[in-house]
């Protein structure tokens, strides 16, 4: 039980990826609090996971005045998607991503360290993506909202390391989620293909083993970052894209 004894938070933890971190960190040990902005759906992780929730739209600043965040663990996994030409991109869509990919991270961060500092342990884990190290067109807000969260990542593991507290991204391609599967009609637009060849003519196209990530491969991965084992590992990226970022 590498996590006994442990608390974390992890944000959009109510489904896909955040789920699947959820249920790892709980079956190795750690006290759980799954935050999502979808009530009904954090109410059924949390029972199945026998753990606390809070439900609350990260995206929105004010949920995130006055937080004194007491977690030993902080996971950041809450992001959405739209793919849109540059021309044609909604600007509130836009800042919307950007708050919630950047902003809260910062915010969360910067509440959680305190705790962190005193007992001279913690670990933040930031889901990030492989666009957080290559682009894609159609992609720019997802694009530059993981690239900031990635420089971050960096900075945190810098000023942090001397408090024993490390800070890393995990940086998955296109992951089995509701998240990728409502992206495949507007990538087929963008792209101008059917919808049945997005998976392969885009989604996998750089990828040399050719399906999609499992969440619980994402979860392995982050549940081993936030362990005592990985205690010298600090401002890394850590891939799990079947060799996108190899090309």
């Amino acid at each position: 039980m590498k996590h006994e004894g442990r608390s974390a938070l992890v944000t959009g933890g109510a489904g896909g990826i955040g789920l699947a971190i959820a249920r790892a960190l709980v079956a190795e040990g750690a006290d759980v609090t799954i935050a999502d902005r979808d009530e009904s759906a954090a109410v059924i992780a949390a029972t199945e996971l026998q753990c606390q929730f809070w439900v609350a739209d990260l995206s929105d600043p004010k949920a995130l005045d006055h937080l004194d965040l007491d977690f030993d663990i902080l996971v950041n996994n809450a992001g959405i998607q739209h793919v849109q030409s540059i021309i044609e991109f909604d600007i509130e869509v836009f800042r919307r991503m950007n708050r919630l990919m950047v902003e809260a991270p910062f915010r969360l961060i910067q509440a959680a360290l305190p705790s962190m500092y005193e007992n001279g342990w913690g670990r933040i884990i930031n889901v990030s993506s492989v666009h957080g190290l290559r682009a894609s067109p159609y992609k720019s807000a997802y694009v530059m909202a993981k690239h900031g969260l990635e420089g971050l990542s960096k900075v945190v593991a810098l000023e942090a390391g001397s408090r024993g507290v490390t800070s890393n991204c995990v940086n998955p391609g296109y992951v089995r989620t509701p998240l990728v599967e409502a992206q495949i009609s507007a990538q087929a637009s963008a792209h101008d293909l059917p919808a049945d060849r997005v998976l392969e003519d885009v989604m996998l196209t750089n990828s040399a083993i050719k399906r999609l990530v499992e969440p619980a491969e994402v979860a392995d991965l982050v549940s081993w970052l936030a362990s005592d084992q990985a205690r010298m590992i600090t401002g890394s990226s850590y891939t799990i894209d079947g060799g996108w970022t190899a090309r």
